[in-house]
């Protein structure tokens, strides 16, 4: 029971610095505006260590199968191949999303390089390819335990964090790119792809 708790509290915690650490990776420029040059080394730190914790939400989502919170062990189906099986039609594509976005941003996806281009491929599609592929995930891994809590708290998790995240960033690219950016941003779609941006007037 205490472990139960435990895990859940890990789970809280992580979440939030997962979150929070991502979003300061994402923002080299205006970091760079207060801390200088070593602004984009810290960045690529920051992003290292968000992904720690990402692993801990990872596992401490895995570890419910065992240490559920009696109160909050609401079972998604009585039969688990259900979540399975919604698990893997989501997280396919998904995964394959994630992907096509790590080879078109190349080290740019773990680390923000000073002096890039923007990225082709997947990227002239869709603004956030690697959020659209990489935060269903969390919820896929929630259907695969077969929790129905988890799996609520994550798409809650997700639909919060996720606009956050972008409006940051965005904010920060349009300090990087300046014009070009803001071209982009208007013609292409952040996560939906052909939903465009109209011109106004």
């Amino acid at each position: 029971m205490v472990f139960a708790w435990l895990n859940l509290v890990s789970l809280h915690m992580s979440a939030l610095l997962f979150a929070y650490l991502t979003t300061l990776s994402v923002m080299p420029v205006t970091r760079e505006e207060r801390r200088g040059e070593k602004a984009w080394e810290e960045c690529a730190k920051l992003r290292s260590i968000s992904f720690v914790f990402a692993g801990i939400m990872i596992l401490n989502t895995i570890f419910w199968l065992w240490f559920p919170v009696p109160e909050l062990a609401w079972v998604l189906s009585p039969e688990p191949l259900f979540g399975i099986i919604i698990g893997t039609i989501i997280g396919v594509p998904c995964f394959i999303i994630m992907m096509i976005a790590l080879r078109n941003a190349g080290k740019e996806m773990h680390a923000p390089q000073k002096g890039i281009q923007l990225h082709g491929g997947i990227y002239k599609k869709i603004r956030h390819p690697g959020a659209v592929g990489e935060m269903p995930l969390y919820v896929v891994i929630a259907l695969f335990v077969n929790s129905l809590f988890l799996s609520v708290w994550m798409t809650i998790f997700i639909l919060v964090f996720t606009p956050i995240h972008i409006y940051y960033e965005e904010k920060d690219l349009l300090k990087r790119f300046g014009d070009v950016y803001t071209e982009y941003r208007r013609t292409t779609p952040a996560v939906f792809p052909g939903l465009k941006r109209r011109k106004s007037g």
